[in-house]
């Protein structure tokens, strides 16, 4: 790829992935544009792509699929669904399964930003602005995610000084920045708080520690609830939580509508 791999090698928050890039217009899911990417259908700059992990620039790149020009809606779009439970976060899913796009049909082609597994219910946040959905996964960023975790036994003392202190996870080292029982729950339901994104990471630090988890809600991220939003519903993000939003991430303050 040369010049191309070398320009799309770092980590602005402008460029994304190009299989990504793809979604976001609606091509496709990640997965099948890996394949259109691998079978030379896309073109960058008027040259083949046939690699996967190459970024673009949205607002400077010039991508095509068999000929046809792709692009992001110039509209940005901010949403947050409350996440039901049983419905998968991609854009389709090839086994036919429910996911997240049934809840959130809007005229302007939007996409979740990270994931939440099938089983994991709360916040979910969509949008069709790259840049800012970059951001907000970036590792760098430490975004704060807040989680209300139900088990089937009461968590101990010990448990809780052990999330915050850390806990050795096949993918390393991992802990929270806050952990406290819920008033009125027995000890049953907990409410913790990390910072990064991995896949899974809640649920496997209380398993890691012998628990159970029977429900997994999300309920807040980067100050982002779900207040007053039903499960199953969605509301667009008012224009000071797009704000704070792109200030937490380092962006420009201002915003389209």
């Amino acid at each position: 790829m040369g010049k191309l791999e070398e320009k799309n090698s770092g980590d602005h928050p402008e460029v994304v992935r190009l299989n990504r890039f793809l979604a976001m217009a609606g091509v496709g899911s990640r997965r099948s544009n890996d394949e259109l990417i691998l079978s030379g259908a896309v073109k960058i700059n008027g040259r083949a792509v046939t690699e996967l992990g190459v970024r673009v620039d949205p607002s400077r790149d010039h991508v095509t699929v068999r000929g046809k020009q792709i692009h992001v809606a110039g509209r940005n779009i901010y949403i947050v669904l409350n996440k039901p439970k049983d419905a998968i976060t991609t854009m389709s899913d090839e086994k036919g399964r429910e996911t997240v796009m049934k809840y959130v049909q809007v005229r302007d082609r939007v996409f979740p930003v990270g994931r939440l597994d099938r089983n994991t219910t709360g916040v979910l946040l969509f949008t069709n602005d790259g840049t800012l959905a970059h951001a907000l996964l970036h590792p760098s960023k430490e975004f704060e995610r807040m989680y209300r975790v139900t088990l089937r036994e009461p968590a101990s003392d010990d448990d809780l000084r052990n999330l915050r202190r850390g806990v050795s996870l096949e993918d390393g080292f991992a802990r929270v920045q806050r952990a406290e029982c819920i008033t009125g729950s027995k000890r049953k339901k907990v409410l913790v708080m990390v910072h990064e994104g991995r896949n899974r990471e809640v649920r496997r630090l209380f398993e890691k520690l012998g628990h159970d988890v029977r429900q997994l809600d999300r309920v807040s991220f980067a100050g982002i609830t779900p207040l007053g939003l039903p499960r199953g519903s969605w509301r667009y993000l008012t224009r000071a939580e797009v704000r704070s939003l792109r200030n937490l991430a380092g962006l420009p303050s201002a915003v389209s509508s």
